[in-house]
């Protein structure tokens, strides 16, 4: 499971577009996103690398929370 930071990411099209994005790249991922928090939580056997591109590919700054 991955956690990404998305400074970003402030409202529900935001979230909307970067799960598309996240499922565009692995269709069977789980991804729980918290607006608020701007966090987005992905659960994939996809490298995370693959899931930051897909994020950063939306437009947004997706960083690999430690």
């Amino acid at each position: 499971m991955y956690n990404f930071t998305v400074s970003d990411m402030t409202c529900g099209h935001c979230a909307s577009t970067i799960e598309k994005a996240v499922k565009s790249t692995d269709p069977d991922a789980s991804v729980t996103i918290d607006i608020p928090a701007r966090k987005v939580q992905v659960q994939t056997a996809r490298p995370a690398e693959d899931i930051a591109d897909a994020i950063k590919l939306a437009g947004y700054s997706g960083t690999l929370a430690a």
